[in-house]
């Protein structure tokens, strides 16, 4: 990003960010409407408008970090799951799965596009090549770590519901417990350094795999 302004660098990272977020969370409604949870749904969630799906504290963490945010979570109600231990596995999985799917995507068109426009297949591009170029890249970073940094294991990001999902009930209800306290406990595991060191590698490699 070193030959970007501040405010170029910005503005080329808020259109990938919000893709990004808003797609995860209507991942998430998405497939629990299909499960037989309509909430998300009857909550007028399943939009694409960035807007509905707006949260300040997470894009303030993106301007903070340059790579992870969040947006405001989807409203799911288990209990309307036909199988609610077992679906919402399926349901957590599903903002992952957006954010790689973006990032592939992301990453063909970055792979693509010099062919058709040489000027793309260096970051010197003037004009609109040179904001595309930026702007796909951009996507595949983020995507990439959002999708790892939301599999972590720990309630309340999706990686901890996918544990309650697969724990045996006594073991779940334990790791359920932990979910009042999750933010704090992200944001101190954040503040020392411990999640970048936790996600790192496997971002690395997905995106050597994909770059």
């Amino acid at each position: 990003m070193g030959q970007l302004s501040t405010l170029q660098m910005y503005a080329v990272l808020a259109l990938p960010f919000l893709m990004a977020v808003t797609f995860h969370e209507v991942a998430h409604g998405w497939v629990a409407n299909r499960l037989g949870d309509p909430t998300a749904a009857e909550a007028g969630r399943l939009t694409l408008n960035p807007i509905r799906h707006i949260d300040p504290l997470g894009l303030l963490a993106l301007v903070v970090t340059h790579m992870i945010g969040w947006a405001k979570p989807v409203p799911i109600n288990p209990m309307r799951l036909r199988h609610p231990k077992e679906d919402m596995v399926w349901v957590a999985l599903a903002g992952p799965a957006a954010n790689l799917i973006l990032a592939v995507v992301s990453a063909a068109l970055l792979h693509l596009l010099p062919a058709v426009v040489p000027s793309l297949a260096h970051a010197g591009g003037g004009g609109v090549a040179r904001f595309l170029y930026w702007t796909l890249s951009l996507s595949v970073q983020i995507n990439v770590a959002l999708a790892v940094f939301n599999c972590l294991p720990l309630p309340p990001l999706d990686g901890g519901r996918i544990l309650v999902g697969l724990l045996p009930m006594a073991a779940a209800r334990q790791v359920s417990r932990v979910e009042p306290y999750g933010f704090i406990v992200l944001l101190a595991l954040l503040v020392g350094g411990i999640v970048p060191k936790l996600i790192s590698p496997p971002i690395e490699l997905l995106l050597h795999l994909l770059t």
